[in-house]
């Protein structure tokens, strides 16, 4: 039984890359698994607009190189346009039922194209429900200090979600865009001011609160210990 667990993440953009090497890489790090980004756009090309298809050939390249690493995803649901079991969701499902829908449909597909890979134990995939940005919102005060902002403010936008990721892919209150609403200039720098924001949070913070990204880590734990 190996101590280590290598993983390759294939991400959106370059916020959840950063995201990955400077935060959450380090903190799976001490826990024996390694966490490795690599951006499904091609250089140049902005996050948003996913399609599976471009998704699922990096995946078979990850899966076809060495056969002790694992492959996981990193994608928002908002920005998603084409993905296996997108046209199946109905607009009362909870957050944890998008996720689900389209993790189970993506693992259906990705086994049933690389089988010889052992996808079924080597494919982990992780959907952002709504978008990355809720995760900064696991911690109000912190999300307020950082971007001199009042509380009451953000509290007042998020009061009628139970938590984070429930934050939902309305344009109007997507957590991006409620992020922008609370800023006088409308302008929120994702890697920049998201990541400072995101690191002061901590990923313990978020576990607490966001229950399908602590889901996804207790995965990838289970899978260290076990395999």
């Amino acid at each position: 039984m190996s101590r280590y667990l290598n993983i390759t993440v294939i991400v959106e953009g370059k916020t959840e890359l950063t995201f990955i090497e400077k935060i959450l890489a380090p903190y799976l790090g001490n826990k024996n698994i390694f966490m490795t980004p690599t951006q499904v756009s091609k250089p140049g090309q902005k996050g948003g607009d996913v399609k599976f298809s471009r998704v699922k050939n990096d995946i078979g390249i990850h899966l076809k190189q060495r056969n002790d690493t694992y492959v996981s995803t990193f994608v928002d649901y908002y920005g998603i346009k084409e993905w296996p079991g997108l046209d199946k969701i109905d607009n009362n499902y909870t957050p944890k039922q998008i996720s689900e829908l389209l993790l189970y449909s993506a693992k259906e597909k990705v086994i049933s194209q690389f089988s010889e890979q052992q996808a079924k134990r080597r494919f982990i995939p992780y959907i952002a429900v709504h978008e990355f940005e809720a995760l900064l919102f696991s911690d109000v005060e912190i999300l307020s200090s950082k971007l001199n902002i009042s509380v009451k403010e953000v509290e007042k936008k998020i009061k009628k979600f139970k938590n984070p990721e429930e934050i939902n892919k309305n344009p109007n209150t997507a957590p991006s865009k409620i992020l922008k609403g609370l800023l006088q200039n409308g302008k929120f720098y994702k890697i920049s001011s998201g990541i400072a924001i995101a690191k002061k949070i901590g990923i313990e913070r978020m576990r607490k609160k966001c229950f399908i990204f602590d889901s996804w880590l207790k995965d990838l734990v289970s899978i260290q210990q076990n395999h």
